[in-house]
C-alpha cells in the first residue's frame, strides 16, 4: 500500500507536532526542574545562520533577537506555549545567573572528570559539544575570578586551553544542535542537588588546569 500526498503531509505534520511537544517538555525541564532560564536560539545549516545575517559571527549559536526568554520556574504549560511561538529554535542557556562555565577540550574534560570522581570532588552538570569541548557548570562568578584563581594556584603563566564563560554568554543546551555541527550531549547530566548550586570553580580548577597542561597538544 502506498502513501498519498495528503498522508505524507499528515505524517510530517504529526512528526513536527511531536517534535515541538518534546522541545516544550525539554524547555520545561530546564525551567521548572533545574531552575534555569531558556533563550530561543538561532539554528545553522551549511554555515548559514537562521537569523538571516550573512556575516553572522556565531551562526546557529546565539539568541534570537525577537524571541522572548522562557524564565526560570516556568511551568510545563507556560514553557510549551512560549516555545510554540518559536518553532525550530534551539535551546540556549544564559550563563552567569545560576551558573558559570569552565570550558576545556573534550579529551581533557573527560580525563579530568574521571580524576574528580575518584577524588570525590563535588561536581555539577558537564556538557560536551560537537565542536569537541567539555563544559563544566560551576558557581556564578567564576569567569570574573578566573585570572586571580589561576594566579593563586600557580597556573597564571601556563598556556592552558581553558576559559570561563560568565554573564552575557549563552551555551547550547542538550539536545539542541550547535551551529549545524550536531547535538550537544550531557557527559554528566543535571541532578537536583547540584543544578541550582553547582560547585565553586576553585574546587575543580586545579584538576582541570593540571590535565589541560599535562595533555596539551605539542607544537
Amino acid at each position: 500500500m502506498g502513501f498519498t500526498i495528503g498522508g505524507i503531509r499528515e505524517l510530517r505534520s504529526g512528526s513536527r507536532r511531536r517534535g515541538r511537544a518534546a522541545e516544550g517538555t525539554a524547555v520545561a525541564e530546564y525551567t521548572g526542574l533545574w531552575g534555569w532560564a531558556v533563550a530561543p536560539g538561532a539554528r545553522a545549516a551549511e554555515g548559514n545562520c537562521s537569523c538571516g545575517d550573512a556575516g553572522c559571527a556565531s551562526p546557529g549559536a546565539h539568541p534570537l533577537d525577537f524571541a522572548r526568554e522562557v524564565p526560570a520556574g516556568a511551568t510545563l504549560d507556560t514553557a510549551a506555549r512560549a516555545w510554540a511561538e518559536v518553532p525550530g529554535a534551539s535551546m540556549l542557556l544564559p550563563v552567569g545567573r545560576s551558573f558559570d562555565v569552565l570550558d576545556v577540550a573534550e579529551t581533557s574534560g573527560r580525563r579530568a572528570l574521571v580524576r574528580m570522581e575518584r577524588m570525590g570532588l563535588p561536581l555539577g552538570p558537564v556538557a560536551v559539544t560537537p565542536a569537541g569541548r567539555a563544559q563544566f557548570f560551576v558557581a556564578p562568578g567564576a569567569a570574573a575570578g578566573l585570572p586571580q584563581l589561576l594566579y593563586r594556584m600557580g597556573w597564571d603563566d601556563a598556556e592552558l586551553d581553558l576559559r570561563a564563560l560568565g554573564l552575557g554568554s549563552h551555551i547550547t543546551a542538550p539536545p539542541s544542535d550547535q551551529g549545524g555541527l550536531g547535538p550537544v550531549r550531557w557527559l554528566r547530566p543535571p541532578a537536583l542537588d547540584t543544578a541550582a548550586a553547582p560547585p565553586e570553580a576553585r574546587l575543580l580548577l586545579g584538576t582541570l588546569a593540571y590535565v589541560c597542561h599535562r595533555w596539551a597538544p605539542c607544537g
